[in-house]
């Protein structure tokens, strides 16, 4: 995964709009929490092949973490927090935000196919 750059972020999403496109969308502060601090909450969130259509996106943000959002129909999907992205070997639209340790805070993709374990 490479650092993102917004304007090459953006032409991305907007390729995928429009398109009924399958999302995985994962946040977690997962046991890293727990292992550092017990009395640390851990939350997370996850959800794995929703099929959409998002009439557009938009990338925003500066510095190093950046919130990318969809625009459905009936609300938005938003990810806080997105630091990289590529474009997989099948042509889905990987972004992820990690910690100053590497941990995977949060990952939102997209692709025409389903995403498989």
């Amino acid at each position: 995964m490479e650092p993102i750059e917004m304007k090459k972020l953006q032409v991305e999403i907007d390729q995928l709009a429009n398109r009924e496109v399958y999302v995985h969308l994962e946040t977690t502060n997962g046991a890293y929490a727990s292992h550092f601090n017990k009395d640390a909450y851990n939350v997370g969130a996850f959800i794995r092949n929703a099929k959409v259509t998002y009439q557009r996106g938009k990338v925003v943000g500066t510095g190093s973490t950046y919130r990318v959002g969809l625009k459905l129909d009936i609300g938005w999907i938003y990810a806080e927090g997105v630091n990289q992205f590529e474009v997989d070997e099948e042509g889905r639209l990987l972004m992820a935000g990690h910690d100053r340790e590497g941990r995977l805070m949060v990952a939102l993709q997209i692709g025409e196919t389903p995403f498989h374990y």
